[in-house]
């Protein structure tokens, strides 16, 4: 009381909390109109000189400042709210959290919420288009299929170039798995070394963390979604001949006094089966999700179930998946959390597919029906094509399905062994399991030889996962430490049975009645990797910001078995600074970083010599032994070295935002599997071979254009520009006994004879193609042309010439794959309880080899298959003088024209409408009703694009995600969806 009156200085205390009861570390208290300043800890907890009457003024990055007027010595808990501009910009890092202004590292955020305007089962087709530097291949339209991702650039010549997939803290791979899209709260894409070096050898493609749905104490709360429709698949540019044009097409023919075969007569071109309509229909669409989520201060629980369904717009393919995820957080002291989870899923597939292939390549002289409408048998005389087979003949029998089961187990735990130290553990235990079955009927075309076939594959894999942490936080004064330091071990374990059964009676379908084994497979594989870490985080006043991040990885399938890996970083908060005046200017960020990540080579094992059991190396059913792999013991670790600079900057009350990264990433000690001499069996040794550089520039800018009490338009807009180039691969003898680096000539892998081809040389992309030279068609004969250059011994071109001859034509180092420029913009309306919101995605410059024209564009080297129309623009030969992009068109033309050259490498530059979706928000809150949205949404609705061929954009390799720089001649297309969709909370 006398203290009061008088108005003595004491000690003021009180505790800083945000909304959910969490304490607030570092919060700035501030006595007003004084110097008088101090920052709350750990637990929130603050003391500060002061008198009775004066007012403190409480401020957070990322919280609304308060002003609190002292009424006595302790002011008990006080709540701080979350700005309404810097809500959710708390963002999940390695291992840790941050707040988004104190930030070092150049990361992108994806809140769930944003994922939700594209149907798929597969968290790689959301992204596309949604973060700067992130490049996504979305596959094709096959249900299921799920895209490839790949972040600021191919940093290896071999292996995966995907990214790291971390969920909830564990270590997943380079897939999320069957994470369902649903359960999904944000999603951080690390992309530099300040943010990616934590994991070490792990983090060369980049990181992508992504961050479940958990339960906040309070009322129990019922969401549930729901959307249904139907899918069409666009058939992009490529257009088919009908029977007459094929028939005058035919009838074109140089040489077209020359064909003869039973029905070539005019009245072909009356016949017209349209094997498009036949394969196709429209698809049907679902996905149904539920979750339940509450409790109180003590126990919080989440659970969810989804259920997603497809079937395929081309017909016979069907595909489903079930999920659940039970997330619990419980508090039964105040110095332990422990937070349990349970995750599993279903995913099962239906396959008796009409083919794809067909769709582009039967003719449409030939019905797959007879005059009755009965199947017609294989190598039919009454078609044209007379040697083909009928696949809907073997589809009365022929299926296949697969089966996919996949469980994660978690028992995490906090404790709080002081208040400025914490001791986290993260343990996850996951289990999956795959069987696949096929049945060949006796009577199909790929049962008749062996009677009838059966198929059993079965594989499964555990995966064990731990990391033990210790965690500190401190503030103190205008200084701001947080540290961690942390031990994690990772194992794998998977096991395969592989068995074919032959001469089966009809409808049997197990392996039971087959009369010989065809084929017996197995393995088992294991490897693990162990980790000690520690990462930093300072700031002073929170102004000037540093991090310093640590790694040292051991790998069993490892020659050189420990690697190290280390970053450094720095942030500037000019807007903080007392001489900055800008008040239009919210944050103003400057960052700098420099780091190295790693990665290991595809194969288990490299550093040693490896001898194989198997058939081909028996003899008289005595097993025998060959080697199969030649050691390395020297091999070790690819590293890659990052350094960038970026800038972050919103003004205008945070409506306008921008972010801007530059980086260089130079790979060193490339993992290569070098060709070497085949005289011990062997055909190749893994080596450190060579040097690698990816340059680029990041962009993403947005705001919001209106803004008012009822309307709201925000756009944004994000950019990506990366330059590749090989700087160094390793040298081989010359016939004088020295040694140089030299082209290395490399396939596509679209597994196709004849397919495009790229070369590996120092001062190239990677993903440069090496080919022939197109050099159009010869005005006076009509014939193909290609470039036969000159060089001298430097390598400096001295003459170009025409040429007819294939043969003649020299191999040229052509255009690169990859994009000059590629992103997406995004846009969101909202008027009153009206919504809108559209998804566009770009690319400009890139290039792709469109291998399905060296068969359905071939003037006339295949008469066994239809042809595709031609383009807008392009024009045929057809007498002396004209000025033509295609040659004469001959029956069995062997002039080489659909050979291997540039003829068929296409620009794949697109505008393209990924997702477009209107709702409407009902408000029955009376009826105790949350919320109730409405919608329609519509994905792949337009393209704009020159390219020839199906879909523009790369196609993806199912069977590993691997980004493929051809199209084959069997390609299923994007489909166009349709959805009627329904969100309900209560």
């Amino acid at each position: 009381m006398i203290a009061e009156k008088i108005a003595i200085p004491q000690a003021i205390t009180g505790t800083i909390k945000d909304q959910s009861g969490l304490p607030v570390t570092g919060a700035s208290v501030t006595v007003k109109g004084t110097n008088r300043v101090t920052l709350s800890n750990a637990q929130g907890y603050f003391s500060i000189e002061a008198t009775i009457g004066e007012t403190l003024v409480i401020s957070s990055i990322g919280y609304t400042p308060q002003e609190i007027k002292i009424s006595g010595p302790s002011l008990g808990n006080i709540i701080l709210s979350e700005s309404l501009e810097t809500l959710g910009e708390v963002v999940v890092m390695g291992y840790s959290t941050q707040k988004k202004e104190s930030l070092t590292g150049a990361i992108s955020t994806i809140s769930g919420d944003k994922l939700k305007n594209v149907t798929s089962p597969n968290v790689q087709n959301l992204l596309a288009g949604k973060a700067p530097g992130l490049f996504v291949a979305p596959g094709s339209g096959k249900p299921g299929t799920a895209g490839s991702v790949i972040i600021r650039g191919q940093a290896t010549l071999s292996g995966t170039t995907s990214p790291l997939w971390v969920i909830d803290g564990v270590i997943i791979g380079s897939s999320p798995g069957e994470l369902n899209p649903e359960d999904i709260e944000s999603m951080t894409v690390l992309k530099d070394a300040a943010s990616t070096a934590i994991y070490g050898s792990q983090g060369a493609n980049g990181v992508i963390v992504v961050t479940t749905k958990r339960a906040k104490a309070g009322q129990m709360t019922v969401d549930i979604t729901s959307r249904n429709g139907f899918t069409q698949l666009t058939n992009g540019n490529l257009q088919v001949m009908n029977g007459a044009e094929l028939y005058d097409y035919f009838a074109s023919f140089s040489n077209a006094s020359g064909l003869n075969f039973p029905r070539w007569k005019p009245e072909l071109r009356n016949s017209n089966f349209d094997w498009w309509d036949l394969a196709t229909k429209n698809g049907f669409n679902q996905n149904h999700n539920i979750s339940l989520q509450g409790g109180t201060e003590k126990l919080q629980s989440f659970l969810s179930v989804g259920f997603y369904d497809e079937s395929g717009a081309i017909k016979g393919y069907d595909y489903e998946r079930y999920n659940f995820r039970l997330n619990t957080v419980f508090k039964p002291f105040s110095w332990l959390t422990v937070k349990p989870s349970l995750v599993g899923s279903r995913r099962g597939v239906i396959d008796r597919q009409y083919s794809v292939t067909s769709i582009y390549s039967n003719l449409p002289w030939d019905s797959p029906y007879d005059a009755n409408g009965n199947l017609v048998p294989h190598r039919s005389s009454t078609w044209v094509n007379s040697a083909s087979t009928n696949y809907l003949y073997d589809l009365q029998w022929n299926k296949s399905a697969n089966t996919n089961y996949e469980f994660m187990g978690n028992f995490d735990f906090d404790i709080n062994l002081t208040k400025n130290l914490t001791f986290s553990s993260v343990n996850n235990y996951r289990f999956n399991t795959y069987s696949a079955s096929g049945y060949t009927d006796p009577r199909s075309n790929g049962g008749l030889s062996v009677n009838g076939r059966v198929t059993d594959y079965r594989s499964e894999y555990t995966r064990r996962y731990t990391n033990q942490l210790l965690r500190y936080n401190n503030a103190w004064g205008k200084h701001s430490l947080n540290a961690l330091a942390g031990y994690e071990f990772n194992d794998f374990n998977s096991k395969t049975l592989d068995a074919y059964g032959k001469g089966i009676p009809r409808g049997f379908e197990v392996l039971d009645v087959a009369a010989s084994p065809e084929r017996t497979k197995g393995a088992i594989n294991e490897w693990a990797v162990q980790s000690l870490l520690f990462n930093s985080n300072y700031a002073y006043d929170g102004k000037y910001l540093a991090q310093v991040s640590l790694r040292r990885d051991g790998a069993s399938n490892f020659g050189k078995k420990y690697g190290n890996f280390f970053s450094v970083s720095a942030g500037w908060n000019i807007n903080r600074e007392e001489w900055f005046k800008a008040d239009f200017v919210n944050t103003l960020k400057l960052r700098a970083a420099y780091g190295t990540v790693g990665n290991r080579p595809s194969a288990l094992y490299p550093q040693y010599d490896l001898y194989a059991v198997n058939t081909s190396a028996s003899y008289n059913g005595i097993p025998g032994i060959l080697i199969s792999q030649i050691g390395n013991k020297n091999l070790t670790w690819e590293e890659t070295y990052t350094s960038g600079l970026g800038l972050d900057a919103t003004a205008f009350n945070n409506r306008v935002r921008l972010t801007l990264d530059y980086y260089i990433k130079s790979t060193d000690n490339i993992l290569y599997n070098v060709p070497i001499s085949g005289l011990t069996g062997v055909t190749s040794i893994w080596q450190n071979v060579g040097k690698m550089q990816n340059k680029g520039i990041e962009i993403a800018l947005g705001g919001d254009i209106l803004h008012t009490e009822d309307l709201l338009w925000s756009l944004d807009v994000n950019v990506g520009h990366n330059v590749n180039k090989l700087t160094d691969i390793y040298k081989t003898r010359n016939e004088d006994g020295t040694y140089s680096a030299k082209p290395i000539i490399i396939s596509d892998e679209l597994g196709i004879a004849g397919s495009a081809r790229r070369v590996l040389e120092i001062g190239l992309p990677v993903d440069t193609y090496y080919m022939p030279e197109w050099a159009g068609v010869n005005p006076d004969d009509g014939k193909p042309l290609w470039y036969t250059v000159t060089r001298d011994a430097n390598g400096n071109e001295t003459a170009r010439t025409k040429t007819s001859d294939y043969s003649k034509a020299s191999q040229e180092k052509l255009d690169k794959a990859s994009p000059d420029l590629f992103g997406g913009i995004t846009t969101y309306l909202k008027w009153k309880k009206f919504d809108l919101n559209g998804v566009f995605g770009y690319s400009i410059g890139g290039k792709v080899y469109n291998y399905s024209r060296q068969e359905y564009d071939s003037d006339g080297t295949y008469t066994d298959r239809n042809q595709m129309k031609l383009m807008d623009g392009w024009k045929r030969w057809e007498k002396a003088g004209d000025i033509a992009t295609h040659p004469v068109a001959r029956s069995n033309n062997q002039d080489k024209g659909n050979s291997m050259s540039s003829r068929y490498v296409e620009s794949n530059d697109f505008f393209r409408l990924r997702s477009l979706a209107v709702g409407y928000n009902f408000d029955l809150k009376k009826f105790n009703v949350r919320n109730l949205r409405v919608y329609l949404s519509g994905e792949n609705l337009f393209v704009i694009t020159k390219y020839s061929g199906v879909d523009p954009e790369i196609p993806v390799r199912e069977d590993n995600q691997a980004i493929l720089f051809s199209t084959g001649p069997s390609v299923y297309p994007m489909a166009r969806k349709f959805m009627l969709g329904l969100n309900v909370s209560f």
